[in-house]
């Protein structure tokens, strides 16, 4: 089952910028369009705390 495409339409970054997410489906990811962190989606759920988010090109040394 997908995400369905209204939820996906109102979903941002969790991070102060609220920039919009991409989703991945094969994947079950969404990224930040703007700080590029990727936060998994669980069992057809979403999982937007950034403590969990993996770190997007501009985090990572």
């Amino acid at each position: 089952m997908a995400l369905d495409p209204q939820l996906l339409e109102i979903l941002a970054c969790p991070d102060t910028h609220h920039a919009p997410l991409d989703y991945d489906a094969p994947a079950q990811t969404l990224t930040c369009t703007e700080c590029g962190r990727v936060f998994e989606v669980r069992d057809d759920v979403p999982v937007l705390l950034l403590d969990e988010a993996r770190p997007g090109p501009a985090e990572r040394s």
